[in-house]
């Protein structure tokens, strides 16, 4: 009973954030469960351990590992490759545009909320768990020379969220092409880098 009702929880919370709410309030995501707000408390202590669960969940999703660990692609092109699943949330230019200013809205804009604005911190932090993970995976098999795989993360990071931010913009559909390039020679510089 336990662990199917901590799933119902999860699952309501995950259909709120799909529907685009970012905001997970106890009494919503409990009312979604058809559970109290109680027993919700029981199983999330805190808004902060419902959020971690649910955009874990929604990594996991949409960042699979299994690209990653198939060593019988390249290193290189797994990394280029599990990077350019980021951008795919964003979509196309038009999407772009929906996807940043929801977010800007959502996360920075006056009327996001506290709340808000450490959900969009559990999300990089997960993004940025992911990527040192797959950095480690690469350090593992002798492809990547050991060094700081924050720095690393924090590198690739900015190359797609600029890649995101640039899709948004009133531009040409062209730079979509040079996206991939772009990627590579990010990746490039993290696998030569002493």
């Amino acid at each position: 009973m336990g662990t199917e009702t901590r799933e119902k929880i999860v699952a309501a919370a995950l259909e709120i954030v799909r529907e685009g709410g970012a905001m997970l309030s106890v009494r919503s995501v409990a009312a979604r469960a058809g559970v109290g707000a109680s027993t919700l408390r029981h199983y999330f202590p805190s808004q902060k351990a419902l959020m971690e669960t649910v955009f874990t969940a929604l990594y996991d999703e949409a960042l699979p590992d299994e690209r990653m660990r198939d060593t019988t692609i390249a290193p290189r092109d797994r990394l280029i490759e599990s990077l350019w699943q980021m951008l795919e949330p964003v979509g196309t230019p038009v999407v772009a545009r929906d996807v940043w200013v929801t977010l800007f809205h959502t996360f920075i804009g006056p009327e996001a909320t506290e709340d808000a604005r450490k959900g969009y911190l559990v999300l990089v932090r997960h993004a940025e768990q992911r990527i040192v993970a797959w950095l480690e995976m690469l350090e593992a098999e002798g492809a990547l020379v050991p060094g700081d795989n924050i720095q690393r993360t924090r590198f690739l990071l900015t190359v797609t969220d600029g890649l995101s931010i640039e899709r948004a913009l009133p531009m040409d559909n062209t730079h979509i092409a040079h996206e991939r390039p772009t990627l590579a020679t990010a990746v490039d510089a993290i696998l030569r880098a002493p």
